[in-house]
């Protein structure tokens, strides 16, 4: 272990008081995108760069100014992270199975920020800084991605931050401006600060868990039983796919709706994203049994735009027209060029959209009633991202029917910029 002198049950009770006196939210999956590069790696190069140990109830990991020798994946147990001294700590948060704890140590071999202390038994996977380094110089592709998922989740945290000041500074001036309305506009508050905890505690937080488990699960089960399930695996990864979606939209609009959009705007290949969406859903239309066409009559030049963004707009369409569209239909995305945009569509052939509501639908919770109960279409909050999102890159977002009448054509525009 890195420390020999654990800490004194004492102070462990304490930190468990303080737990149960003021619960702190836990981590929300991010972690996953590291394990994924982790578990790309081939075994026997993975076994040698991962080293298993474990820890007793109240020993500290390492220790704030500590060297940051290695990263911690945890397998079993759950860990505190603390500042401040022992006697009077400040708790930042609380990490379990499926986390990482010291990942930046994987960049630098800088001071530790934080102490960490074991709340019970723990197993664990180190990666050491050492090691690691060797691996960037005999596989800098690796290397690349892992240090590119690092450098997301600094940038990240610096927008949330951006949001969040931002959005108090509005609230504050609106408050100003309005003081007739000021119980009103704290009541308003209230319920929107109930509703984004209600998704980031109770349902972003054991997504992140099934995240993390699932890729841990891929790195340490033997290959033959990882071969055996595999196709459970994959069924569980879409559907846990589908479900952050849905749940990154429910944050996205809120966050668009209060004038906090921020795009991560670069030079994106749109054909590598429609081919990647059409990759993705493969398992589902193989299942459905739907074929699913694409139709890009020429390359497209590359697209100045928010990649997640606009991704999570083609899964959401995508998604949509493949619950409506029945066994042995078809959907087609197609792609073309008019003058100064791109103009990009999902068709399916499903049962439509009737005409006094393809302009509701892009609303919140907005949902279309067929001529039966079966063909009742509700489509939650994904068509409200697709158009807040879309009209953040200056494009516009519609629906049509499809060819012949049948089923419906979303159809969206991007502004074609100089990449």
């Amino acid at each position: 272990m890195d420390d020999q002198n654990p800490l004194a049950m004492t102070h462990l009770a304490q930190l468990q008081q303080l737990r149960e006196n003021n619960p702190f939210p836990e981590a929300g999956g991010e972690d996953s995108a590291i394990l994924r590069e982790l578990a790309s790696i081939e075994r026997p190069l993975l076994q040698t760069l991962l080293q298993e140990c474990s820890y007793a109830a109240s020993d500290v990991l390492f220790r704030e100014g500590d060297p940051g020798n290695a990263m911690y994946i945890i397998l079993a147990g759950q860990v505190v992270v603390i500042k401040g001294s022992f006697d009077a700590p400040t708790v930042l948060g609380y990490r379990g199975p499926g986390e990482i704890i010291g990942e930046m140590a994987l960049l630098e071999n800088a001071p530790r920020s934080a102490s960490v202390i074991a709340m019970e038994n723990l197993r664990l996977l180190r990666v050491n800084h050492e090691d690691f380094q060797v691996l960037l110089n005999n596989r800098p592709g690796i290397g690349r991605k892992i240090m590119a998922v690092l450098s997301a989740r600094l940038r990240n945290t610096g927008n949330a931050l951006d949001s969040s000041t931002q959005t108090r500074r509005q609230l504050t001036q609106q408050v100003s401006q309005l003081h007739t309305e000021k119980e009103h506009l704290l009541e308003m508050q209230r319920v929107r600060q109930e509703t984004s905890d209600l998704i980031v505690h109770d349902l972003r937080n054991p997504l992140g868990v099934l995240y993390a488990v699932l890729d841990v699960l891929k790195m340490v089960l033997p290959e033959d039983v990882l071969n055996a399930n595999q196709e459970l695996l994959n069924i569980a990864e879409d559907a846990r796919d589908r479900m952050k979606r849905l749940i990154d939209s429910m944050l996205d609009v809120a966050r668009m709706e209060g004038g906090a959009t921020a795009l991560n705007i670069k030079p994106t290949d749109l054909n590598r994203l429609i081919e990647q969406i059409a990759k993705f859903s493969q398992l589902n239309t193989q299942r459905r049994q739907v074929t699913l066409r694409i139709a890009i009559p020429q390359p497209l030049p590359l697209i100045l735009l928010d990649e997640a963004k606009i991704e999570r707009v083609l899964a959401n369409l995508t998604d949509n027209a493949l619950k409506y569209t029945p066994q042995g239909g078809e959907i087609y995305i197609s792609a073309i060029l008019e003058a100064s945009q791109v103009q990009v569509s999902v068709t399916d052939t499903g049962p439509g959209i009737p005409e006094g509501e393809r302009q509701r639908i892009f609303e919140r919770f907005a949902q279309v009633q067929g001529d039966h109960a079966a063909r009742r279409r509700g489509f939650g909050l994904g068509l409200a991202f697709c158009k807040l999102a879309i009209e953040a890159h200056g494009g516009t977002i519609w629906v049509e029917p499809g060819p012949g009448e049948i089923g419906s054509r979303f159809t969206f525009t991007l502004p074609l910029n100089s990449a």
